[in-house]
């Protein structure tokens, strides 16, 4: 029989008696033209693909599997898998009769490992009691794969995903079908793993044959898969690492795909790091970061990985190196889809394809930024998740909008002038004004303030010039306060604030409110307190309201500015004990300061609903000893519209073990080389080894003690982020 006649039969014929024959004697002198892709291949007609978008069957986990039923249904799985693997193999053969003759040959002999594996599953299955064909089946592989325009799209798509994944999958559940009993069953699977190492490795010759040899093996898997075919899905439950040196990949393709993600199913959100969005607000297009503020930036670009899920993207310009994402794994984090934007990842995605089959794949360059979001826009996004809302982050995620699964909610509704305000000091300043005016609301006596909060007279004062910058300092300090600060009601992360701590205003100081009242910046003018402690109240704005995520200590230095964030146990509720413990009075303060932070947020709530603004924010907060000795608190001294570096710290929590303390910090070179380390590189070896990470707990093991960096230390150039996790509590 002519191989053409042969697969026509398998591809074609309606029962599986004709599917799964092979005659002894087959040749191949008139391969024939080459086979339009036919929309699904002939099949009985309970073995029809069920309709795209019906709900998929999960695997039975492994209690499951002691019931006979369950058993059955699982290999019902996989015979349909070998199935489909016979009959796109003899598409293969069909839809490239030109392709080499040892390659033809090659995919022949697969194609009769194939129906074997499919009349061996249908024995095992029918001593389950399960008749092929009795449960619905998935015509997913068929999807992918069956539009391939070329060879390589075959061995990538079908011998490095479907076939690699099955190094996981056969090697497991053989070895779960021994452990519950079914030693036939085990010793089936066993055989199709030892087969489908041949099978990869086989794949991966012809691969590296037809990639462009620029490329890594790695490089060039990623640019041949076409969605929704991903890496993703060439491993299972857990790598099998020595199957795969087995076919021959390299220990880079291995590293790089374990640590590889991309959903699988669920509509993932996209994620961005834009820290200058409120630069962009005060300054427009005009503003630009200085130089440590864009190295800071590129340092920390990777730090949405910890807000969200596994299935989820996050955009940057320079994609983590395998060594730390793998770090990052080991330590029980789940990795979501990198996307970069930069022009080096668009030259690595770019590619065309070649015109004859011995004829290699060669990259082109693209522009970077667009193609990337070219690429997202032709997937379903579940939603859209940058750091902060501003003009830049409109502008880089509005091409997604039309992407949405939700399309409810518009770029206009993301951001627009009225929550443009909410980022302003002067705004979170008035909010808390308004609050403490009105004592009732916050359970007071209507007489007085309590004695262990802030007064209104403590509260900053928002002024648009210099005379009542002015006028407005010197009623401060006519009320017994000499210290003073002044700060642009718009600015980044500290800076744009200026103290007055000298008894007269210098000409610098004149000269700086001058200059910025004539850009037009309004000022807030606040009395210099001298904290104790500082901590903020995480938050969500949902459609179902302000939602509590959770409450963090902060780390500032001597002038106020961030340096890090800690939480203790039970963040998600309360707020830190080391917190409460510095009010000696009254009694029931922990009780007061909780009945206080949940009128602040309703409150809150109602003035969110009013703009329509959805998603992160923080409230910053501090206790302070007055002139008197006295601690006091101020509730409220910013309001940030944004992610904070205290959600990501909530983010890191929900992977610390039950009863220990974590602290995020940010580390400069300074204070790198102070611990005796030359670079971030060498201080993150000397973490490992002086606080290795230990973990308990089952089924999910947590970290119980130890430290992990959060950016890669081998690029950072202006900072290193770190968690540690201790069972003792920190010392604000």
């Amino acid at each position: 029989m002519e191989l053409r006649e042969f697969a026509e039969t398998v591809l074609f014929a309606t029962t599986l008696e004709e599917k799964l024959r092979c005659p002894a004697q087959l040749t191949d002198e008139h391969p024939g033209p080459a086979l339009v892709t036919p929309e699904a291949p002939g099949r009985p007609a309970t073995l029809q693909f069920k309709v795209t978008g019906t709900a998929r069957d999960n695997f039975p986990g492994t209690r499951q599997l002691e019931k006979q039923s369950e058993r059955g249904r699982l290999l019902h799985f996989f015979a349909n898998h070998e199935l489909l693997a016979t009959e796109l193999m003899a598409l293969v053969l069909l839809k490239f009769p030109d392709a080499p003759a040892a390659f033809r040959k090659g995919v022949l002999q697969t194609l009769k490992d194939e129906q074997e594996h499919t009349r061996l599953y249908l024995e095992r299955m029918k001593s389950c009691g399960i008749e092929f064909g009795e449960l619905p089946v998935s015509g997913y592989f068929w999807r992918c794969v069956a539009p391939m325009e070329h060879p390589i799209d075959y061995v990538a798509g079908l011998c490095l995903t479907f076939e690699q994944a099955n190094l996981d999958f056969a090697r497991h559940f053989a070895r779960t079908f021994d452990e519950i009993g079914d030693g036939d069953t085990a010793k089936l699977l066993e055989k199709i793993y030892r087969d489908e190492i041949g099978h990869v490795a086989y794949g991966l010759k012809w691969f590296r044959r037809w990639k462009n040899p620029s490329e890594s093996d790695w490089e060039a898997f990623c640019h041949t898969l076409k969605f929704p075919l991903s890496p993703q899905r060439a491993k299972g439950f857990a790598l099998n690492v020595e199957g795969r040196r087995a076919a021959g990949l390299d220990p880079h393709f291995i590293a790089e795909l374990n640590v590889y993600s991309q959903s699988k199913g669920r509509t993932p959100t996209v994620f961005v790091f834009n820290p200058f969005a409120e630069g962009r607000i005060a300054e427009g297009k005009t503003f630009n970061p200085t130089k440590h503020q864009a190295q800071l930036a590129r340092d920390l670009e990777n730090l949405p990985q910890f807000l969200c899920r596994q299935d989820d993207i996050v955009l940057v310009e320079r994609r983590p190196t395998v060594e730390f994402l793998s770090e990052i794994k080991r330590a029980g984090f789940s990795l979501p889809e990198f996307v970069e934007l930069s022009s080096v990842g668009a030259r690595r995605r770019a590619k065309h394809q070649p015109q004859h089959f011995d004829e290699p794949r060669r990259a082109a360059a693209g522009s970077a930024t667009t193609a990337a979001l070219q690429n997202l826009k032709e997937r379903k996004l579940g939603g859209l998740r940058p750091w902060a809302w501003g003009p830049d982050s409109l502008e880089l995620l509005s091409p997604l909008f039309a992407s949405l699964t939700d399309s409810k909610r518009n770029a206009e509704q993301c951001f627009n002038e009225r929550i443009a305000g909410l980022y302003s000091k002067a705004w979170s300043a008035n909010f808390l004004r308004r609050l403490l005016s009105e004592k009732s609301a916050i359970g007071h006596r209507p007489s007085a303030i309590p004695n262990w909060l802030c007064s209104e007279q403590e509260v900053g004062e928002a002024v648009v010039s210099l005379e009542a910058a002015l006028a407005a300092i010197a009623a401060i300090r006519a009320r017994g306060h000499h210290k003073i600060i002044v700060k642009e009601a718009l600015g980044l992360a500290g800076s744009n604030a200026m103290r007055l701590f000298e008894p007269e205003i210098l000409p610098t100081h004149r000269r700086w409110m001058e200059k910025a009242c004539a850009r037009g910046r309004e000022l807030v003018v606040e009395p210099w307190l001298e904290r104790v402690a500082d901590f903020s109240a995480q938050l969500e704005m949902t459609t179902d309201g302000l939602k509590l995520c959770g409450y963090t200590g902060l780390l500032t230095d001597a002038k106020g500015q961030f340096l890090g964030n800690w939480a203790a146990p039970k963040f998600e509720r309360r707020i830190p004990p080391q917190i409460v413990e510095r009010f000696r009075e009254p009694p029931d303060i922990a009780t007061r300061l909780h009945d206080l932070f949940a009128e602040i947020f309703s409150r809150l709530e109602t003035e969110l609903r009013a703009v329509g603004f959805l998603g992160p924010l923080g409230i910053d907060a501090f206790v302070y000893r007055d002139a008197a000795g006295a601690v006091r608190l101020k509730p409220i001294v910013e309001i940030n519209p944004r992610y904070t570096m205290g959600r990501v710290t909530v983010g890191l929590m929900k992977h610390v073990a039950p009863g220990s303390h974590g602290m995020f910090r940010l580390l400069n070179l300074a204070q790198v080389r102070a611990a005796s380390c030359a670079d971030f590189f060498s201080y993150a070896k000397s973490l490992a080894d002086m606080s290795p990470l230990q973990r308990e707990g089952d089924p999910v093991a947590r970290i119980r003690e130890g430290t992990i960096c959060l950016n890669d230390p081998t690029r950072a150039g202006a900072v290193l982020a770190t968690f540690c996790v201790s069972r003792s509590a920190p010392r604000p």
